[in-house]
């Protein structure tokens, strides 16, 4: 099962600093819409974050089928508010659609706001998980295709009325990785990977009217399609930590105190 939120838009030309390729993710400034930029440093996408700035997690799936976005932030799945794993709730995207994942989700109709804040006053801390404040992570899954039609010859009765995985696919389970599984778990392995110490993370803001009903979803595989990570922190943490350059200072003078002097009573203009 999966989610549906009630408003969704259609996909437009994306931002460069949009991340993913099966969807692509980005963190948007509730105030005036405007995508955070991303940049990519130390094997990592970060995101300049400010504190009491309200934020939502945009996905806009780039596909031609349904997708399942199962959406943590700060290590907490934002329906559930369980400690975050990929197999569970999530949201369902149509081809080629977008939401705006804005807050906590409290029940079918209401949301409690994201926005960033001190480490303290994160949900996360607050509940006692202050672990992996910090980043929001999106798992996705593709939507499991139909089981083919068996074509039968006139007159034979099938054996089994009963659809089997091709033997690759039931091998996989006992067999080693393939080359883009083990791809796969590298990346979720490295979206987990231990992170410095961050001073930002995420409120549980304001309640919100956030219309979402159940429909049904069957994930193609037990595992991700793709895992999406963008970290966040306040500007100065992600100077130190040599993410970002430092500001631009412009070189200062002494000021003086006359700067007209010396300067004498001009000749009036001539008539």
């Amino acid at each position: 099962m999966g989610l549906v939120l009630g408003a969704s838009f259609a996909l437009a030309p994306l931002p460069a600093a949009a991340v993913g390729s099966l969807a692509r993710v980005d963190l948007v400034a509730r105030g005036d819409s405007r995508v955070l930029p991303s940049t990519w440093s130390q094997g990592r996408h970060w995101v300049v974050g400010t504190p009491g700035q309200e934020y939502a997690v945009r996905v806009c799936n780039t596909s031609g089928g349904r997708v399942l976005a199962v959406t943590s932030v700060d290590g907490v799945n934002v329906i559930t508010g369980d400690t975050a794993a990929p197999g569970q709730s999530g949201y369902v995207l149509d081809p080629y659609a977008c939401l705006d994942i804005a807050g906590w989700r409290k029940n079918m109709a209401r949301t409690a706001a994201f926005y960033f804040t001190e480490l303290p006053d994160s949900y996360a801390a607050r509940t006692g998980r202050p672990d992996n404040l910090g980043v929001v992570g999106v798992a996705l899954f593709r939507e499991m295709a139909p089981p083919p039609v068996a074509r039968q010859q006139p007159g034979k009765i099938a054996a089994e009325d009963r659809y089997e995985a091709p033997a690759a696919a039931r091998a996989e389970g006992s067999s080693a990785p393939s080359g883009e599984a083990k791809r796969q778990r590298d990346d979720v392995a490295a979206a987990a990977a231990p992170l410095p110490r961050t001073m930002l993370g995420t409120g549980h803001g304001r309640s919100e009217h956030s219309r979402a009903y159940q429909v049904p979803f069957e994930r193609a595989t037990a595992e991700p399609a793709e895992t999406v990570a963008i970290h966040y922190d306040r500007r100065e943490n992600l100077v130190a930590m040599g993410v970002l350059p430092p500001p631009v200072v412009a070189a200062v003078r002494p000021a003086n105190p006359f700067p007209a002097w010396p300067h004498f009573v001009p000749d009036p203009p001539r008539r």
